[in-house]
């Protein structure tokens, strides 16, 4: 199922064509409902017969964008989703084909983390279903101002998935290592953990500039880093 190709020929097409490992959202809040009407709850198959979850989100009727981590035997992408266990209006789509990046390992998943979808039928676009739009690649700016989403877990102690759409706003860091990782990087507590891999880091413009990766915690005592994938351009 996981067909390597050229990640970013597929994203430059999907730009052109004019669409307009961890995760919890700790410190944040409830969204209000279908403000982000491009967010994906992922449902990942696994082998083992074990349904794991990550975020997504909606690039046209066709292509879902995740983080490469997020691989499973098969998937079922939730769109028009806000409160878990209300079904009005959600679709539920399998997934025909994966695209992790061709250089993303799996040994080391914290580079090139980045994965696209292709649904097996089309999304039907709606008040709580639309596309979210890409970043320009070419712009080397650092955005300052951006924001998170997903259904991850909402407190580091607690097991449970958050039953409704949680937010929260980041701010970045200019780190020269995470530019060196082709990264965007913030710090602190308020950020994503487990269930919220493969959501949007969506900035001040309202475009989807990275993935949401890893949180990793220095071994030097430093506070907490959010890592995301930048999306290639």
């Amino acid at each position: 199922m996981f067909i390597h190709c050229k990640l970013a020929i597929l994203i430059l097409a999907l730009i052109l064509d004019g669409q307009v490992h961890t995760g919890e959202i700790i410190e944040g809040h409830e969204a209000v409902p279908h403000s982000r009407p491009y967010m994906v709850l992922l449902k990942q198959h696994m082998q083992d017969g074990k349904a794991l979850w990550c975020g997504g989100f909606l690039l046209n009727e066709d292509f879902v964008m995740t983080a490469a981590h997020c691989n499973a035997r098969r998937y079922t992408v939730f769109l028009g989703l806000h409160r878990f266990h209300e079904s009005n209006g959600v679709q539920h789509i399998d997934v025909e084909q994966a695209f992790p990046h061709e250089n993303y390992n799996e040994t080391d998943n914290l580079k090139n983390d980045i994965m696209l979808l292709k649904l097996s039928s089309k999304a039907t676009f709606s008040e709580k279903v639309k596309p979210i739009a890409l970043a320009d690649g070419g712009d080397d700016s650092l955005p300052k101002s951006c924001s998170i989403s997903g259904w991850g877990r909402t407190n580091r102690e607690i097991k449970y998935m958050s039953l409704v759409l949680m937010e929260a706003n980041v701010t970045l860091i200019d780190d020269e290592q995470c530019a060196k990782e082709n990264l965007y990087c913030s710090e602190g507590e308020t950020g994503p953990g487990e269930g919220d891999s493969g959501g949007p880091l969506v900035c001040e413009d309202g475009k989807a500039y990275g993935v949401v990766s890893f949180t990793l915690k220095p071994e030097s005592g430093g506070p907490v880093i959010h890592g995301y994938t930048k999306i290639p351009g």
